[in-house]
């Protein structure tokens, strides 16, 4: 836990130390997902609704990294990736990380209530609850399916964007967290792959970690085979169509082909060209998510005009 460690200030935190806290990077794909929840649903929002509902998402979403990173400030000090971070840099101290956290949390559910409606209110608390206490405190340091069970934190935005439209949830916002859920796995077990020593260090029971690099590739092949129907299915309901079809049927291809090269290789191989394809599937596996559900909202912006969805 992150206060039973000291970490003196070396210097003045600054506003964008207080910003890196909220995880902008990740904000960004909540944010995106969600917009495009809210979008695609077949209810309007008046404008005002929408934009106050997707910024109240994103201090949600904030709330959730500002907690994640309280809690894991300890392992972040050890891990090369995570060590610059405010917290264990000393420019910003746990206890102002937890009260920023809690704030921001109690603020942007209370705000989404307002301005759009309870239910999707109660499904950003139960994200954050999820984020911050089953993956952050419980599943992360004590199982090597953390990421598989705590990937579904990541995957609520777009179900909390339809839900801000429709008050509800249906086949097509399940579909649209499915696709997060099963792309979270090999997204971050590729990053394991070449973070090397970094999960042994800090004591994370990743699944290189606890199974060895070559069942992560295993796994990695494996759940990429799983998501390939669950964006081809997403890609066949109302709020896809056949540019969404085109654009799901391609991005699958290439990340199976990624996949499949990872799994073929050894370490050998991949310490030889410094976890080329490891890296390259990583990177791309970012791409296919911004290109998955921006394929939704183009299908969306077509549909007025008689060019978009079946």
């Amino acid at each position: 836990m992150a206060d039973s460690r000291t970490f003196d200030a070396v210097q003045e935190a600054g506003f964008g130390d207080y910003v890196q806290l909220l995880k902008p990077r990740v904000m960004s794909l909540v944010v995106f997902t969600a917009l495009v929840g809210l979008l695609v649903a077949p209810v309007g929002v008046h404008p005002v609704v929408a934009v106050a509902s997707i910024l109240f998402i994103a201090l949600g979403a904030g709330a959730s990294g500002a907690l994640n990173m309280w809690w894991d400030a300890d392992i972040d000090a050890v891990m090369k990736r995570t060590r610059s971070r405010p917290i264990p840099a000393g420019k910003v101290q746990p206890g102002e990380a937890l009260g920023l956290g809690l704030a921001l949390s109690g603020i942007a559910v209370v705000m989404l209530g307002l301005a759009a409606n309870l239910f999707a209110a109660g499904l950003l608390a139960f994200t954050i609850l999820f984020y911050a206490v089953v993956y952050s405190m419980w599943l992360k340091r004590s199982t090597p399916q953390n990421i598989v069970i705590g990937g579904a934190a990541g995957a609520f935005p777009p179900m909390i964007g339809w839900a801000v439209a429709t008050g509800g949830v249906s086949l097509e916002s399940l579909l649209m967290f499915a696709l997060i859920f099963m792309w979270t796995p090999p997204h971050f077990w590729a990053l394991a792959l070449f973070m090397k020593e970094d999960y042994h260090t800090a004591g994370v029971p990743m699944l290189t970690v606890t199974h060895g690099r070559k069942s992560t590739r295993r796994h990695i092949f494996a759940y990429t085979v799983l998501l390939a129907p669950v964006g081809i299915a997403a890609a066949l309901t109302p709020i896809g169509g056949p540019l969404t079809l085109a654009v799901s049927v391609g991005l699958n291809a290439w990340f199976l082909i990624g996949a499949w090269r990872i799994l073929r290789r050894d370490e050998v191989q991949a310490e030889a060209d410094r976890y080329a394809v490891e890296k390259a599937v990583f990177r791309f596996s970012l791409v296919y998510l911004f290109l998955h559900f921006g394929a939704f909202l183009a299908e969306a912006a077509l549909r007025p005009y008689g060019f978009g969805g079946w």
